[in-house]
């Protein structure tokens, strides 16, 4: 049994093969009266992943983070960008497969991101906005429990 994990272990391979921007947008909807006055906005961050296989063992993961920044009731900037990536994922099945497409995947995408978005934001002439490290394993784990609870 040791042996066959061992064995199954070796076999399975983890590669980067390139990470890109897929899409990128940046609005200002206030245009200049933004900068009039205070700037002190609300931030709001929405994280989604998808995936694809787009050949045998070579996936295209997507990282999705759209950033809103509000002041009131009004939308100062907003930032969506799409990180993406080609990943080599073989000898992984079942639960394991999808654990690295959700958690290794993203992990290695986000600091891409990160760096995307605040560029974009101090491009704007706005306070440079480092997001802060996302867990993605529990963010996996959340989505496995309230599919679970659906299911039931």
């Amino acid at each position: 049994m040791a042996e066959e994990q061992a064995q199954s272990a070796a076999e399975q391979q983890f590669g980067i093969q390139r990470i890109y921007i897929r899409d990128v947008s940046f609005e200002s909807p206030m245009g200049a009266s933004v900068f009039k006055g205070q700037f002190s906005p609300q931030i709001k961050v929405d994280l989604n992943t998808g995936h694809e296989e787009v050949e045998e063992d070579i996936y295209e993961v997507v990282l999705s983070v759209t950033v809103t920044a509000s002041l009131e009731d009004k939308v100062a900037f907003l930032i969506e960008v799409q990180q993406a990536g080609l990943f080599h994922i073989g000898g992984f099945e079942g639960e394991q497969l999808r654990q690295v497409l959700a958690m290794a995947c993203p992990n290695v995408l986000f600091p891409y991101a990160r760096e995307a978005i605040d560029d974009l934001a101090v491009r704007g002439t706005f306070p440079p906005l480092m997001l802060q490290p996302v867990n993605f394993e529990a963010l996996y784990r959340q989505a496995v429990e309230q599919q679970a609870q659906k299911v039931n």
